[in-house]
């Protein structure tokens, strides 16, 4: 689906002065931000800013309630409760001056599957306003600055996924917006189409646009996003940089590998005998030590694990990353599906009303 809105309006700069930030200079706050469908809680009361010309990623596993977080910003659905502003307008009482600002990139392409991506971008700048010379002037432009040139004659039901959502990702830029939002918009994609798209993304972001993204990619959130918002079960459970988060659990760690969880458990004992500090992830066969005093203790940890015996894949010296920081705060692996069908189908059925 995409969103796409003219642009009147202007967000002050985040580089204007040595001020503390005001609402006109946050491109997004959002204040105890809540939606309830009859007795489910999709999201529950979050509150987040992002500054203007910054990249903020709501990160959470599936039904965590992102995609109804930016729906409520994106003027689609009304907030039970709560408040959520653009540039300083408010989401419920200025939602013109609010679509003027934003374009809003779905989870799904919102696309026509029997013309071409190039018909595909002439209709949507047609649709904005332009006339035809305008428009195919823009629609070149579009298609050399996302690379669609190879396929922009091919029908979009005959394309990859990758490059279907490169041309929903021009469509909603056919007027460069403020605040661009993208939802989940690697799901499903092979890792070049990522790439193509993470590459697309910083492009954007270079020439001022700021951008809110939702993921449940750990990596995407690291490799793009200046600040993350954690969000589990509807609530925000944690902000701040990647850095940050991970510093949450600590420094460096020992993970040793198992052959088997039976390994695992007889390592495990045999180390707690020795007094070692550690977590245990048997999903994954892991036993993970802190390493405050990283080498020395890779070698100290080395040297014990040989001592018992017990067969193991791999002694390696990790740092921390956001799967260690998402377990840690939230009990459970940022994969992990909570209340997926609850939340779409509620979205779904608040759209159609």
């Amino acid at each position: 689906m995409t969103v796409t809105y003219s642009q009147h309006h202007e967000c002050a700069s985040l580089f204007e002065g040595t001020t503390p930030l005001t609402h006109h200079e946050l491109a997004v706050v959002t204040d105890r931000l809540t939606k309830r469908f009859g007795d489910f809680t999709a999201v529950d009361e979050i509150s987040f800013s992002v500054a203007t010309g910054s990249v903020v990623a709501l990160l959470g596993p599936n039904g965590a309630g992102k995609t109804t977080t930016v729906r409520m910003i994106a003027t689609l659905l009304a907030p039970t409760s709560g408040t959520a502003t653009v540039c300083g307008h408010d989401v419920e009482k200025d939602g013109d001056a609010v679509r003027s600002l934003m374009s809003l990139t779905g989870q799904f392409a919102a696309l026509e599957d029997n013309l071409t991506a190039r018909e595909n971008l002439v209709l949507m700048t047609r649709l904005r306003g332009y006339d035809k010379r305008d428009a195919a002037k823009i629609t070149d432009d579009l298609i050399d600055r996302f690379d669609i040139g190879e396929f922009r004659d091919q029908l979009v039901k005959s394309v990859s996924g990758g490059q279907r959502r490169r041309v929903d990702l021009a469509a909603s830029l056919v007027v460069q917006p403020k605040l661009l939002v993208l939802d989940e918009p690697t799901t499903g994609l092979d890792p070049r189409s990522r790439q193509v798209v993470w590459s697309t993304v910083r492009d954007l972001v270079a020439q001022g646009v700021t951008l809110l993204l939702t993921t449940q990619y750990l990596e995407e959130a690291d490799e793009l996003a200046e600040q993350i918002v954690l969000i589990d079960h509807g609530k925000a459970v944690a902000t701040g940089t990647p850095a940050d988060l991970k510093a949450q659990i600590g420094d460096h760690r020992v993970d040793i590998t198992t052959v088997d969880v039976a390994g695992l458990d007889a390592l495990a004992a045999a180390l707690r005998v020795q007094d070692f500090d550690m977590t245990v992830t048997r999903e994954r066969r892991v036993l993970s030590i802190p390493a405050p005093r990283q080498a020395l203790d890779l070698s100290a940890v080395a040297d014990a694990v040989a001592a018992t015996g017990i067969p193991v894949d791999e002694v390696a010296l990790r740092r921390p990353t956001l799967d260690d920081a998402f377990l840690a705060l939230t009990g459970h692996p940022a994969e992990s599906a909570t209340d997926v069908d609850t939340e779409l189908d509620s979205v779904r059925e608040e759209a159609r009303v």
